[in-house]
């Protein structure tokens, strides 16, 4: 038992390292550290601030209109395609966000093809819209993206107990309007609350849109200070203030998921007369396009814009075809090998707090997931900071070689970034397994390694199976720690996906971008049809 909790403790400290190493450097508080940081507040953190600020609440605009408005016409209103647009809906979950900066900039440009087409057959001049590389274009395409975080769980909400509480509003009187805005959306506020809070997190995460469009984050000011501008003090700085904003809006989420969970106690069970009102007609149409919309905006046009992209590029040269193998492997390799840790952590001390129910495990299982909620461009800085201190101390002591020059560094950047996916997964999956199941097993006399052997891995295979392709995916679309981690000559598809765009050959950007799409599509499907049984 000691030597388990001792590699469990061990485990832990490795995953919660990176964002300590980052809080910690304020203890290195120094002349230096004081001039850096004065340095920053007169120059480039304000706007950052302001920038970040600003796209969080456009992009909070955006998921909320589109997330509750389609959740709440699928769950409250009968009208045909309802079905089939309830899942169509998650597609843009498919879909990296700076894959749909790269076809919409394409697109929508000055020279891109729908502004030429329009000049030529109406005989306008210049620009006919601003630049789409500004802070609303990043705030139109994270919408675009993240919207699904809401509609998931205002879905859900809404599904509980909607339908009947609008019933008998309707039998006391209350108008359609009233019933939606009185009712339906005040029940699903926690719910919005808490997909909103995760579509913040992902914003403040995000580097690939940012960098593409120009936008000043923190993610871009990070990745600046660290690579371009070679001060280490200044990224540490800027991630630590990054590190607040994302614990506060943390914060927010849980206290939203708290009042989701009361929100959601199921009441009775539903009856004939509490059925979505049936639409026809113009409302029938609205509704559609309603729903029908955001898919078309956040998957179908950008699939066909980088597919378009993809035969013009093939008309014009060879694409590398050669290279792609290359790179299709090296994503494959990189997100099977920190799928497969991350499975068999997430399963090891889910099933030890399943058994030891102590403060220590679960305090510990908590700490462990923290690292979803930290941008990738922060773990890179809590990754490289210890190394760059060892060096500078130790310059024989290798620590550099082997974090950037093996893949050593980098699936422990996926490993702190994507174990909270695999442990929600598998603590799910034991939530649905009664302990009562674990005690007739201790009581006809078999051991631990029995009951986990013979009860709880084969309840377990389809959920661990389910983490798996999670963080696999996950992993295949990471971008930041991937471009600054990755040893030399092990390029991915989202680092190459990103270097062609940015250097405007969108033709062979266009084959790694269509092939992430393609390995998120799987996942996505499976969770729809998880949804609709």
């Amino acid at each position: 038992m000691p030597f388990f909790t001792f590699f469990r403790g061990l485990a832990v400290c490795l995953l919660v390292a990176p964002v300590l190493a980052v809080l910690t450097a304020w203890l290195q508080w120094d002349a230096s550290s004081a001039v850096v940081w004065q340095g920053l507040l007169d120059t480039v953190l304000p706007d950052y601030t302001r920038t970040s600020l600003f796209l969080c609440a456009l992009v909070a605009l955006g998921v909320v209109s589109i997330g509750a408005v389609s959740a709440a016409a699928v769950t409250l209103f009968d009208f045909p395609g309802r079905q089939t647009l309830s899942w169509l809906l998650l597609l843009p979950l498919a879909m990296p966000a700076y894959v749909v900066a790269y076809a919409y900039t394409d697109f929508l440009q000055y020279s891109g093809p729908l502004q030429n087409w329009l000049r030529l057959h109406t005989g306008w001049q210049g620009a006919l819209w601003p630049d789409i590389r500004s802070t609303w274009g990043a705030a139109v395409v994270l919408s675009l993206s993240l919207y699904p975080y809401v509609y998931l769980l205002c879905r859900s909400a809404l599904a509980e107990r909607a339908p009947q509480l609008m019933e008998a509003a309707r039998l006391l009187g209350a108008g359609l309007l009233r019933r939606i805005f009185r009712v339906a959306l005040p029940l699903a506020r926690p719910a919005i609350a808490a997909g909103l809070a995760l579509a913040m997190m992902e914003t403040l995460a995000d580097f690939g849109v940012s960098s593409y469009f120009g936008v000043q984050t923190f993610s871009t000011g990070i990745y600046k200070a660290w690579l371009v501008m070679d001060n280490r003090v200044a990224a540490a700085q800027l991630s630590s203030v990054l590190l607040f904003f994302v614990a506060a809006v943390l914060w927010w989420e849980h206290r939203a998921q708290d009042r989701l969970r009361f929100a959601n106690r199921r009441g009775p069970a539903r009856s004939n007369e509490s059925q979505p009102l049936r639409l026809g007609g113009w409302r029938a149409a609205l509704a559609n396009v309603l729903c029908l919309l955001p898919v078309l905006l956040g998957f179908v046009f950008p699939v066909l814009i980088m597919g378009h992209a993809l035969w013009v590029g093939s008309q014009q040269q060879a694409l590398p075809w050669a290279a792609f193998g290359g790179w299709f492997w090296n994503s494959l390799r990189l997100g099977g090998i920190s799928a497969l840790l991350a499975a068999a952590l997430a399963l090891w001390l889910a099933h030890g707090l399943r058994t030891h129910p102590t403060w220590w495990r679960r305090l510990s299982t908590q700490l462990a997931g923290l690292g979803y909620a930290v941008p990738g461009v922060v773990i890179v800085v809590g990754l490289m900071l210890p190394v760059s201190w060892v060096q500078l101390h130790w310059p024989g002591s290798g620590a550099g070689y082997w974090l950037t020059s093996t893949v050593l560094g980098l699936i422990w950047a996926y490993l702190v970034r994507f174990i909270a996916v695999a442990l929600q997964s598998v603590q799910s999956g034991y939530a649905r397994i009664p302990v009562s199941a674990d005690e007739s097993a201790r009581m006809l006399g078999s051991r631990a390694s029995d009951i986990f052997a013979r009860v709880h891995w084969p309840l377990l295979r389809p959920t661990v199976a389910s983490a798996l392709l999670l963080v696999w995916v996950d992993v295949m679309k990471e971008l930041p720690a991937t471009l600054v981690l990755r040893p030399f000559n092990t390029d991915t598809l989202a680092v190459m996906a990103y270097q062609l765009a940015r250097d405007e050959r969108l033709g062979e950007a266009a084959l790694p971008s269509l092939a992430l799409v393609l390995a998120g599509l799987l996942p996505v499907l499976l969770m729809a049809k998880a949804q609709q049984k």
